[in-house]
């Protein structure tokens, strides 16, 4: 009897994994993008990576089809990178990408629902209240906001319901103030997130997921000079202190790590993340926001945690993309 023919054991892959790194857009966050795409395409050179910089223009669905990749890496922050649509019509054009996927991004971009998702499966989270900016033409700021004081209390963190890089972040200490902090976070987005104002100690968690399950990086401890880690603290050179790891208690840094790996499956995000926590006093970890598509510039805490963990920045996108590459595209 004719044993069956063995199957063909493919060949390990010689060539250099070719990426397409998409930076830029048309966001208030496009300046950060670019920085952050840029070191992106220097840290994968380093590590032998092909990789060339992308706006995501007209031009990017034709170049895909006359120049295939093997992936994308989306290095674009903002609602062009991160609210789930760009992620969706690379799924249509069947093109392999770094991170999560579509519906993940819609979930974890809207911040009130990604807090709601989160304070469900029982992690910490400082009360909150969203509301558009019609509510409070149609029934009167004043009225709106004496009741949103009388329940949240001072002081206040006022923020866009979706957005990144702390654009029309505002701590709020004094009622008075409150409504130029409103006016001031409108001219970022339609909807506003009024949150308690928790004091303690800020951290950045990173997540990577390399093949093997989702993995926390070492917490970065954000110490801003201004007391708020706002946009000019985030991305202005020495105006803020951080420190990776986080000068936290071991038992701190664990459920740290704990709320940071929760969050990131409990939203069914995938690849890498960085969620935005405040340690209490008490030790608590309070979650505030996630980032599917988190800073990869000269003063982001994510390359920190990388470093931290012991982890080449190059070498882990590298292997983020090969992962997608090797995965292929998500079908819609």
């Amino acid at each position: 009897m004719t044993e069956p023919a063995a199957a063909p054991v493919e060949a390990p892959r010689t060539d250099p994994l070719r990426a397409l790194v998409l930076a830029g857009g048309l966001t208030f966050e496009r300046e950060v993008s670019i920085n952050s795409g840029g070191q992106v395409v220097e840290a994968l050179s380093r590590a032998g990576v092909e990789a060339e910089l992308h706006d995501a223009d007209a031009e990017l669905l034709p170049g895909l089809t006359g120049t295939p990749v093997d992936a994308v890496f989306i290095a674009l922050h903002g609602a062009t990178g991160e609210d789930g649509a760009l992620r969706a019509v690379l799924d249509l054009a069947g093109v392999p990408y770094v991170g999560s996927p579509a519906a993940a991004c819609r979930l974890a971009w809207d911040k009130p629902a990604a807090k709601s998702v989160v304070r469900s499966a029982g992690v910490s989270t400082p009360d909150w209240v969203a509301l558009p900016h019609s509510t409070f033409r149609e029934l009167g700021a004043g009225a709106v906001l004496d009741l949103i004081v009388a329940r949240l209390g001072l002081p206040l963190m006022v923020k866009p319901a979706s957005g990144g890089s702390a654009l029309g972040v505002q701590k709020v200490s004094r009622v008075e103030d409150l409504p130029a902090a409103m006016v001031s976070c409108f001219a970022y987005g339609d909807t506003v997130m009024v949150e308690r104002f928790v004091d303690g100690v800020e951290l950045a968690l990173s997540v990577i997921d390399l093949g093997e399950g989702p993995e926390a990086l070492p917490a970065v401890e954000i110490a801003p000079e201004s007391g708020v880690f706002d946009y000019t603290s985030r991305y202005t050179p020495g105006m803020t202190e951080y420190h990776s790891p986080a000068r936290v208690s071991e038992a701190v840094a664990a459920r740290a790590a704990e709320v940071a790996l929760q969050v990131h499956e409990e939203l069914g995000l995938a690849g890498l993340s960085r969620t935005d926590a405040i340690v209490t006093p008490d030790g608590e970890v309070h979650f505030l926001e996630v980032n599917v598509s988190p800073g990869l510039t000269e003063t982001s805490m994510f390359p920190m945690a990388v470093e931290a963990a012991g982890y080449q920045l190059g070498d882990v996108l590298g292997r983020l993309l090969a992962r997608a590459a090797a995965e292929g595209p998500i079908r819609p």
